[in-house]
């Protein structure tokens, strides 16, 4: 079965203003949605008031899902165009492209200690916005440079510069102090 075709039942019903279907919506996409916006805003309760946010958004113009894609991939791409408008009445600030040595292709490979989930998510979140929202969109939502570009209205370039310079940054963050920084 198709993407297409996964869930018509489930929206059909959602459309006919069916509670359950759309507890059921919500309970399907919810935590992910959440964490998503959680990766993006770094602040839980931001996340949460983005996530009633966005799902009235999706029952307000379900009207308008077209089976273009699956439902989920609908539901993902309010979930980062809220989060990214939240971000910009924030004032977000992306840094301009000015002439950078790439000191991560200087560095050769990563050093060898396995670090935890923690420690990683904890220097993710201690990135500039645009670093980690750019890395976010990358390396964990699974974006291409050019649909990053789009979404957050900069250039592809100033997209792969960015997410350069989290990489960057994040390998310094990680090998500061030998890879043991105190929690």
């Amino acid at each position: 079965m198709d993407a297409t075709q996964t869930h018509r039942d489930l929206i059909e019903r959602c459309r006919e203003g069916r509670r359950d279907a759309q507890f059921e919506l919500y309970r399907l996409y919810s935590k992910a949605m959440y964490n998503t916006a959680l990766r993006m805003v770094q602040n839980p309760h931001d996340a949460e008031d983005l996530l009633q946010s966005i799902f009235i958004e999706v029952f307000s113009k379900l009207d308008t899902f077209r089976y273009e894609s699956s439902v989920g991939a609908w539901i993902k791409r309010i979930t980062v165009n809220k989060c990214i408008n939240f971000l910009k009445s924030r004032r977000l600030a992306f840094s301009e492209l000015t002439s950078y040595n790439d000191r991560a292709e200087e560095q050769g490979p990563d050093p060898e200690p396995l670090y935890s989930v923690e420690r990683i998510n904890r220097a993710i979140g201690e990135l500039p916005d645009g670093y980690r929202v750019v890395f976010s969109l990358y390396a964990v939502e699974g974006y291409d440079h050019e649909e990053i570009a789009q979404v957050l209205g900069i250039t592809e370039a100033t997209s792969k510069s960015q997410y350069s310079r989290a990489k960057a940054k994040l390998r310094d963050m990680l090998t500061e102090n030998g890879g043991r920084r105190s929690a």
